[in-house]
């Protein structure tokens, strides 16, 4: 699950000529022709997630749109000289055209996270948003991988689901949420604590993208490191609330955006990946599953040329994680039927 997005800037870099970038593991085959479209580019997330697409020479054509100040966000990533055409669509008129023959569709818009405002309180706004986005979708890029970043995933993704059944395009194959940044988080904290190379580390984070339903599966982690019993408690707590110590750091003016636009590029790479038949895939999302009873869950996922190829098991345990496991299954099925109750009112 390591990040190739350093090595993709500095292929950039290195590269004499952006018009016939090739992509590690592709020898010298030309790279397929893609489309991302990102819906809220002009906001504190979409506009770094804009610039890291536009460094990703998987990327074609970017499509950035959002309600307002998408011309001035376009106009400056289109000044980088990568080779994906970028074009700015601004308001509803123009939704269409900026999802028409996208591959990957990748979601930002909503409002964020204030001090004092759980993920909960964000829901009746970024639901309605997301709602419409989707409809949206369903008609015009009805095949395309949909990156959920919108909060909360926990119950954006069950109404995405909702949204494409009425229109009956739902593909579970091709629905995520993105959680990538609790992995990246664990990493890092784990790192920190472990005293071990931060780009060796990989951990999984499965359950769902809030609270108490984030669980690190510490006890996986590589390289492997014999931490206490406190410290890995420590590093679990942290995971969970990652996004809220962001948020008072930033003092009321922010919440976790740059590092979250970070996550969503390298999820948006990997699915890009998968799709131009690159080899073991593997992330964790926010997915339709049966891993566990529930009908959505965070686990790693193998990504292809269809989307989810293979929803991956948990593996094994500690006596934490399942203690953890059990506590998150009320909060999260609570979160995913508020998700499918909304998108059916």
């Amino acid at each position: 699950m390591r990040s190739s997005l350093f090595r993709v800037i500095k292929t950039l870099n290195n590269s004499t000529s952006s018009s016939h970038l090739l992509h590690r593991g592709y020898g010298s085959e030309a790279v397929p022709h893609r489309k991302v479209a990102v819906l809220g580019a002009a906001g504190g997330i979409g506009q770094p997630l804009a610039l890291l697409m536009k460094l990703n020479p998987l990327v074609s054509d970017l499509a950035l749109y959002d309600i307002a100040n998408t011309p001035g966000v376009a106009a400056d990533v289109s000044h980088i000289n990568t080779k994906s055409e970028v074009k700015g669509y601004m308001g509803e008129e123009e939704l269409g055209k900026a999802l028409e023959g996208s591959d990957v569709v990748i979601i930002p818009a909503g409002v964020p996270r204030k001090p004092g405002m759980t993920r909960d309180d964000l829901f009746n706004i970024n639901a309605g948003i997301v709602k419409g986005l989707c409809d949206a979708i369903a008609k015009y890029c009805p095949n395309a991988l949909v990156n959920m970043i919108s909060n909360p995933v926990n119950s954006t993704v069950p109404i995405a689901s909702e949204v494409f059944k009425k229109a009956g395009t739902y593909d579970e194959k091709k629905l995520f949420g993105v959680t990538t940044l609790d992995v990246v988080r664990a990493k890092t904290f784990y790192a920190g604590k472990a005293k071990v190379p931060v780009t060796e580390v990989n951990v999984p984070v499965v359950g769902g993208h809030a609270g108490i339903t984030i669980l690190p599966l510490f006890s996986q982690a590589t390289p492997k490191a014999n931490l206490a019993d406190e410290d890995i408690q420590a590093l679990t707590k942290r995971t969970q609330d990652g996004g809220t110590e962001v948020v008072e750091a930033k003092a009321g003016k922010g919440s976790a955006t740059l590092s979250m636009a970070y996550a969503g590029a390298i999820f948006a790479d990997a699915c890009l990946k998968g799709l131009n038949g690159v080899a073991d895939v593997v992330e964790c999302s926010f997915v339709q599953s049966s891993v566990t009873e529930l009908p959505f869950f965070a686990s790693k996922v193998r990504l292809g040329k269809n989307g989810v190829e293979e929803v991956m098991g948990l593996g094994a345990l500690s006596d934490y994680e399942k203690e953890g496991l059990e506590k998150l299954k009320p909060e999260l099925l609570a979160s995913i039927e508020k998700g499918i109750k909304f998108a059916n009112k």
